[in-house]
């Protein structure tokens, strides 16, 4: 029921404030869901600002230290909590707040067990490998950027990258970066620059906030749609702290919005500056190499076989004739040894020659067979003997063999002396020159016997 009044009887501030007070107050205990945005603590009491995750709706919470103490861990700015609060309304200042008598996380351990879930599914179907990502254009043309409506992302984007790179140009897609429609929105305009014939590659940026901000660039359809695009895709979501799912499935992981634009958009000062230091090192490396082939073309000049030809010609017509003598040297003396070899070699070969022997009257027996005679014993009386001497020989009959110890005079008959007796004389002075070799055969000692 409204409370009467009319621009005749108005109600009092006082009884309008004590009014709200009470309809506030009949609203009970009630729990209120939300996003701790500020804290503030004063002595005993923190003062929180809560905000609706979807909506720009947020309350006043004034909360016990003891009570929020309570909480494990206690919660901090950006935590979304759930808290049992009781209505106030100051009626002094017609302030509004929520008096907080117990406060409790949001199923956050459950909503990080489920991410870490998608994580480990994503990875394993290789959206996240090394290998599929794709490098960045060096100079792109056309940057497609999706980021919040007139969000400081965006700001730094495009003033990064036209101050790197002037004529660098930009095509935006301005989206929800949080709450339900994010994710579609975040889609519709990846799916926009992916066929974008001049778009060489998409930058999607967000500042800083909590995990439950965070959550839509870890939504698994959105990064199934990151990796179905045939256009490098940068993430620059939040600050270092923050990993969505977004940065691990992105072809390259900014820290800010501003590394983004440094990663994608090279500086014209450092080219120049790169062109400059490899023109001078080209200029460098072209003028040593000159440098070095002029000194060794000098070097070349200044050699004696091409400052004057001929006299490298009687340089070597003098090594050449030195060494024709040096060879004939060599050759005479060579031959002049094998000269003195081959006469001492001859005077030795005649000093042991069995002609040489024969020479000083000694002569060699042989029975008809050829075989040498070098005993008395070996032969009998009748056998015909060849006696050998150094140019010719005769022929001769055994008359008689004289044993060691007959007498030394004639034969008892009185007769000529025999063969056999002159033969053992002949081996009793010389037998050491009878076993000297012959070209027929060992020699037999003494001198030749007298004929029968």
């Amino acid at each position: 029921m409204g409370m009467e009044s009319s621009a005749e009887s108005p109600q009092p501030v006082r009884v309008v404030m004590q009014a709200v007070g009470g309809w506030i107050g009949r609203l009970g205990k009630i729990w209120v869901e939300g996003q701790v945005a500020e804290m503030n603590r004063r002595g005993g009491t923190v003062f929180m600002t809560l905000r609706d995750p979807v909506a720009n709706v947020s309350a006043r919470v004034v909360c016990p230290a003891r009570v929020l103490e309570a909480v494990a861990p206690v919660p901090e700015a950006g935590a979304r909590v759930v808290v049992h609060a009781k209505p106030d309304f100051y009626v002094a200042r017609g302030t509004f707040s929520l008096l907080a008598l117990e406060v409790r996380h949001v199923g956050l351990g459950e909503l990080l067990a489920r991410l870490e879930q998608l994580r480990a599914t994503l990875a394993a179907e290789g959206l996240f490998s090394e290998a599929r990502k794709r490098p960045l254009p060096f100079l792109p043309g056309t940057v497609g950027l999706i980021c919040g409506r007139q969000s400081a992302a965006e700001r730094d984007v495009l003033e990064n990258g036209r101050r790197r790179w002037p004529a660098v140009r930009f095509e935006v897609r301005e989206v929800a970066v949080q709450g339900d429609r994010a994710v579609g929105e975040v889609m519709n305009a990846l799916k926009e620059l992916d066929a974008h014939p001049d778009v060489d590659v998409i930058i999607i940026a967000r500042g800083g906030g909590s995990l439950e901000d965070l959550l839509p660039f870890s939504d698994e359809a959105l990064v199934r749609a990151v990796s179905a695009t045939r256009t490098p895709v940068v993430s620059a979501i939040g600050h270092e702290q923050d990993s969505p799912l977004l940065d691990l499935v992105a072809d390259v992981r900014a820290s800010t919005p501003t590394d983004a634009a440094k990663k994608t958009v090279p500086d014209v000062g450092e080219q120049l500056q790169l062109i400059r230091q490899l023109r001078d090192r080209g200029r460098r490396v072209l003028r040593g190499g000159i440098d070095r082939e002029r000194a060794w073309l000098a070097g070349m000049r200044s050699r004696p076989v091409l400052a004057s030809p001929l006299r490298e010609i009687d340089r070597l017509t003098e090594q050449v004739t030195g060494l024709r003598d040096r060879a004939r040297r060599c050759m005479g003396a060579a031959l002049d040894r094998a000269g003195d070899n081959l006469t001492h070699t001859r005077a030795r070969l005649h000093a042991l020659s069995p002609a040489t022997t024969l020479a000083r009257g000694y002569a060699i027996v042989q029975r008809a067979d050829g075989a040498v005679v070098r005993s008395a014993g070996d032969v009998a009386e009748g056998d015909p003997l060849r006696v050998r001497f150094t140019e010719d020989s005769i022929r001769v009959t055994v008359d008689a063999v004289g044993l060691p110890g007959a007498p030394a005079g004639g034969p008892p008959d009185g007769g000529p002396a025999s063969a056999g007796a002159d033969s053992d004389r002949a081996a009793s002075d010389d037998r050491a020159t009878s076993d000297r070799p012959t070209p027929d055969g060992p020699a037999a000692g003494g001198p030749a016997p007298e004929a029968s």
